[in-house]
């Protein structure tokens, strides 16, 4: 077979290997994960370094709840770019996610990673609000004997509050709430929705009326302002 032939005949290869990932992001973007995976993983034998294929897949596998198989994707991509901000804080989610499923002993040996991948995201990246976001509810939920602050989870609080005022009062009222603080939470939460006046804002609010305050009036109230 002539050079000429087999240029065209790896031309006529690669453009086929380009529609497949072209499809599979389309029906990725359509939410029809299962059949863009494996389209993905189809494009992937012929460009096992893809990135963005990894990452996709990735993210598939997270959907999926299938915490391994996202960790070896994500894996991948940060030795390709160990200084990507996304794809140390997409790390440490599924890592986080795998801890939660798993039991005490298990989830205390991912804490460190886990924490680690947040705090390298934000330093990465001074705006990356999803990874403060993570930091504040770690430093929060974890216990104080395994690393768990307030005063650590109010730092990354003020840090949203510099970035995004809705992001900031949220995170406080969040805080607040979680320690039973409602009064407080209430006051954050207002002034998120007030900024905001959102799904999420509203919902926030909302939910606080409804089950922790039990005032089931000023959530109706809420409601029927929010609806309008």
């Amino acid at each position: 077979m002539t050079t000429f032939r087999l240029f065209f005949l790896f031309l006529s290869f690669q453009l086929m290997a380009n529609s497949d990932f072209e499809k599979a992001e389309q029906l990725f973007q359509r939410e029809k994960f299962s059949e863009a995976k494996v389209l993905f993983e189809n494009f992937l034998k012929s460009n096992p370094n893809h990135t963005k294929t990894l990452e996709y897949l990735g993210d598939i596998a997270g959907k999926e709840k299938k915490w391994d198989e996202a960790i070896s994707y994500y894996k991948k991509i940060l030795v390709q770019f160990p200084k990507n901000a996304d794809y140390h804080y997409k790390y440490g989610a599924v890592m986080g996610m795998k801890a939660k499923e798993s039991n005490k002993f298990s989830a205390l040996g991912l804490l460190g990673e886990i924490e680690n991948s947040f705090l390298t995201a934000a330093k990465l990246d001074s705006k990356h609000i999803s990874a403060r976001w993570a930091l504040v509810i770690l430093y929060v939920e974890l216990p104080s004997i395994v690393g768990g602050s307030e005063t650590k989870a109010q730092q990354y609080a003020n840090e949203l509050m510099n970035l995004s005022k809705v992001d900031g009062f949220l995170a406080k009222g969040y805080i607040d709430e979680y320690f039973q603080r409602y009064d407080l939470a209430e006051v954050n939460l207002k002034k998120a929705h007030a900024i905001g006046n959102s799904i999420t804002t509203y919902q926030k609010l909302y939910n606080l009326y409804q089950n922790k305050l039990k005032q089931p009036q000023k959530a109706l109230e809420l409601k029927k302002k929010f609806e309008k």
